[in-house]
């Protein structure tokens, strides 16, 4: 499956790929995809499933206090912080079976890979489960990792509600997953980790590994829109407060500033309409704001151009609302050390590959903060994700796992 690398070790891409199928139960969907999110039974099933196959190999397993998990295999020196290396098992609530879930189960698989051939690393190695990456439940997007970052104070991101009113610390308590150890003492010597692309760059390219160098920065609102509900026959137009009607112009208004700048997105993925009944002009509209942009001051200006807008459609339309910002996520340039690493590997593996910047959010972006840092990108099929047709192939998750173990070891010379 891997052609020769530094250390002659291949990974097992057909027991990888078993794997990934035999996790998709875990909320599998009709459908063929998966519907696994944070602090659901699903994922309590799915945790205790990774926690027994890590543990299965020798490591010992670590839950701190916001969910995250951490399966440590030991190295040949304990002064030196491990390479750690994952990503998440929560997914989208249409999600599909590799976003996130390949970053886990392919280092589960170098773990496997090193415990059958008896390799002892020098540095200690840990594989890492973060939680709450998605952010389709608990918003924002990546709290538990900017937690141990120190991006996102502890005590915010515990108080976080989903859309029933739940709380992120109350759930993790009756999953029984909130550990012991303080999120954010964990110190790591670098992190990687592997995804599928979740665009279409590598597919259209022919190309099978991306080397991110990057991730470009994000911005998260939400708004409420409130207006007056009104009967749709009795109420004539000009005398309507409709929510919906401004929640259009809206949406209206990002996709024009997402496509006013090069290099810019955004995108209105939520929406909640009440009353929500069909013979009456609604008076209030909750919606998200998602805005991504390489360039920081980019995102600032479609902030600007966003606010600009939402005043004039409610002084227009007689509603009343504001924006309001509850994700920064700055653009993020990975280590260099840690990129090379990558680079390496890919060429060593003997496939095409490119360097590239994710225009998805990761858990890396916030790790990037506190460790030397890099991704790995692995093709999907015609770019789709955070979808139920989300697919890769074995070989291409093969061969992201296998530059990943091959990263990892290069990058564990330096403590040998």
């Amino acid at each position: 499956m891997a052609a020769p690398t530094t250390h002659n070790l291949a990974v097992d891409g057909r027991r990888l790929w078993e794997t990934i199928h035999e996790t998709a139960t875990f909320g599998g969907t009709p459908k063929g995809g998966v519907r696994r999110l944070t602090l659901t039974d699903e994922d309590r099933q799915v945790r205790d499933w990774f926690r027994s196959a890590c543990e299965a190999l020798g490591c010992t397993v670590t839950i701190d206090d916001m969910g995250n998990m951490f399966a440590r295999r030991s190295g040949r020196r304990d002064d030196v912080a491990p390479i750690a290396f994952g990503s998440h098992l929560d997914t989208q609530p249409t999600g599909g079976k590799f976003d996130g879930v390949l970053g886990v189960l392919a280092g589960l698989e170098v773990l496997r890979t090193l415990h059958d051939a008896g390799y002892e690393t020098s540095a200690p190695l840990e594989l890492v489960n973060w939680t709450n990456e998605e952010g389709s439940r608990f918003a924002p997007a990546m709290l538990a990792s900017g937690v141990f970052a120190g991006a996102i104070a502890k005590e915010t991101a515990l108080a976080q509600t989903d859309r029933e009113g739940a709380t992120f610390g109350a759930e993790l308590d009756r999953i029984g997953y909130r550990g012991e150890e303080p999120c954010g003492v964990r110190a790591f010597s670098s992190f990687f980790e592997l995804h599928i692309e979740q665009g279409p760059i590598l597919e259209d390219e022919d190309k099978m590994i991306g080397v991110v160098e990057a991730v470009q920065g994000i911005r998260w609102y939400e708004l409420t829109l409130v207006g007056q509900d009104a009967h749709s026959g009795a109420t004539p137009m000009r005398l309507r407060r409709d929510a919906l009607v401004g929640a259009a112009r809206v949406v209206a208004a990002v996709d024009r500033i997402g496509r006013a700048r090069p290099d810019c997105v955004g995108t209105v993925g939520l929406m909640e309409v009440k009353p929500n009944s069909r013979n009456v002009s609604p008076g209030e509209v909750f919606l998200t704001v998602d805005f991504r942009s390489p360039d920081d001051a980019k995102v600032a200006a479609m902030e600007s151009d966003l606010i600009a807008a939402v005043a004039e459609i409610t002084s227009d339309l007689g509603l009343e609302g504001a924006p309001v910002r509850i994700w920064d996520q700055p653009a993020t340039i990975f280590d260099a050390e840690c990129v090379a690493a990558v680079e390496a590997a890919a060429k060593a593996f003997g496939q095409g590959s490119r360097r590239m910047v994710s225009g998805a959010g990761h858990d890396a972006a916030y790790v990037a903060r506190v460790a030397p840092t890099a991704m790995i990108f692995v093709p999907c099929k015609g770019g789709i994700s955070h979808n139920e047709a989300e697919s890769s192939t074995l070989e291409q998750c093969a061969a992201g796992a296998q530059v990943l173990l091959d990263a990892v070891l290069r990058y564990d010379r330096k403590f040998g």
